[in-house]
């Protein structure tokens, strides 16, 4: 048994390894053939990226002070942004989607503000709140509220109108309805939302940063640009990459332990 779930583990690693190696492999081979200035090699933007950031000591896993300053600088805008969003969404939608009226008056509005592009009110933040750390987290919490908002609200729409209607029957109190019966029934859609808004996030992160900013992946990024340092800007791209592989990663293992009650169920009928 443990031999056969060690060989299923194995498979599984090398099914997701295998795409990105041979594609690492290919990169390396057509640019070391082409010698393009604008496309330097894999190995020259790793060379490129363990001199910015992987410079420092084991017990800090190799991360330099800059890479320590910038990364955190980044990552605490965009979890901050994202949890916001996530806890306003998730509140409000939870509230929309059980309020048919309020939800039909307010449709129109929530569709108008859904189709405006984040980009395109980065003026407008910068008018209010001025260039700094508010602006960025507005940027963010804008972009970003919108899919855990209209998913929650398609989540507690979807709720199963037998089991309110017993739940009621029973005596059960609104907050308990709420709590053990709309939020579980709406989880997955609650979580659908959380997951593409975390993707979203890390892109206005960079966005945000890149207007007035002293720090963070997308000042670096800019900065390299502005200095035409081709394979530091190549190291920033693949850092957002590499993070956005990972913070996926790690969100689709907490939303299958979180949910796990929920294939379960499926599963049973």
């Amino acid at each position: 048994m443990i031999v056969r779930r060690l060989g299923s583990w194995v498979v599984r690693v090398l099914a997701v390894v295998w795409l990105p190696v041979v594609a690492v492999v290919v990169w390396q081979k057509v640019t070391a053939a082409k010698q393009e200035p604008f496309f330097p090699e894999p190995l020259v933007i790793w060379e490129r990226m363990k001199e910015l950031w992987f410079t420092g000591p084991a017990d800090h896993l190799f991360l330099n002070e800059v890479a320590t300053e910038h990364w955190s600088a980044s990552l605490g805008r965009m979890f901050a942004g994202w949890a916001v969003a996530g806890v306003l969404g998730v509140a409000l939608g939870v509230a929309l989607g059980r309020s048919r009226l309020v939800f039909d008056f307010l449709d129109p509005l929530l569709q108008f503000g859904r189709a405006m592009p984040p980009p395109a009110l980065v003026p407008f933040f910068i008018s209010v709140f001025k260039i700094g750390t508010q602006m960025q987290l507005a940027t963010i919490i804008f972009g970003v509220i919108w899919p855990v908002l209209l998913n929650s609200i398609d989540g507690a729409r979807g709720v199963d109108r037998v089991k309110l209607d017993t739940a009621r029957s029973f005596g059960m109190s609104r907050w308990m309805r709420l709590r053990y019966l709309i939020l579980p029934a709406a989880a997955p859609k609650i979580f659908a939302g959380l997951r593409l808004s975390l993707s979203l996030a890390l892109i206005l992160m960079v966005l945000s940063e890149l207007v007035g900013s002293s720090d963070g992946i997308g000042y670096q990024l800019l900065q390299a640009q502005n200095e035409f340092n081709v394979p530091q800007m190549w190291a920033s791209i693949v850092l957002l990459g590499v993070l956005g592989l990972v913070l996926n990663a790690i969100f689709l293992v907490i939303e299958r332990r979180m949910l796990a009650w929920h294939r379960g169920s499926q599963g049973h009928a």
